[in-house]
């Protein structure tokens, strides 16, 4: 099993990998939306047609295990716990993903808009694509610092209840943080709307 063919594999669900590390043998692949596209694909998927509670998370368990009944790995997700594999942790292992000055992780081509629906965790070495660099590093403006209205972000700290308390009053919010929008790598990426807005209102239903 080849990391191209693992990459077509995951393309036949609409999934792409986006990064992945070694360590004792073994090599884990995470995943995430393949876009464009993605949004209009899932959600028309037996999970969101029936009403299914967090239908996502319940494709992404279904999709990402039959994934790794074809690649022969073993399937793992950031949701389901306690207790919860270290995903964050993995991202910034991974050669595609790092801190931003907000303390969000910024991917190098979903940015701040980047998404972690699963991984797969193979018992050998497998080749990965060379580590990439971090956008941030040349990103001189830093739009990221000064797009939340009431400050909630930094490398710091989030403060979680002003976040959620402002979202209430500001529509633009509602449908999409305006800090992860504010990023140049976000803005080129080409995810839909609907699918910002659906994690927005999952973070805070109001």
């Amino acid at each position: 099993m080849t990391f191209s063919r693992i990459t077509d594999a995951a393309a036949a669900l609409h999934l792409a990998p986006l990064g992945g590390f070694h360590d004792d043998g073994q090599t884990t692949i995470l995943l995430g939306p393949l876009e464009p596209g993605f949004w209009t694909y899932v959600s028309n998927r037996p999970e969101f047609k029936r009403g299914a509670p967090d239908p996502l998370d319940a494709w992404s368990s279904w999709a990402i295990t039959a994934l790794g009944y074809v690649t022969g790995a073993v399937p793992v997700f950031p949701f389901g716990g306690p207790p919860f594999h270290p995903f964050i942790s993995w991202a910034l292992r991974s050669g595609e993903a790092w801190q931003s000055p907000v303390g969000l992780l910024v991917h190098k081509e979903a940015g701040l808009l980047v998404s972690y629906r699963g991984a797969l965790v193979f018992d050998r070495v497998i080749d990965l694509p060379a580590p990439a660099a971090n956008p941030c590093v040349t990103c001189d403006e830093q739009p990221c610092l000064a797009a939340c209205p009431v400050n909630a972000l930094s490398a710091e700290n989030y403060d979680v209840p002003a976040c959620k308390s402002h979202i209430n009053t500001d529509s633009t919010c509602q449908s999409g943080c305006r800090v992860r929008m504010a990023c140049p790598v976000s803005q080129s990426y080409p995810r839909d709307p609907e699918q910002t807005a659906f994690h927005m209102k999952a973070f805070h239903p109001t």
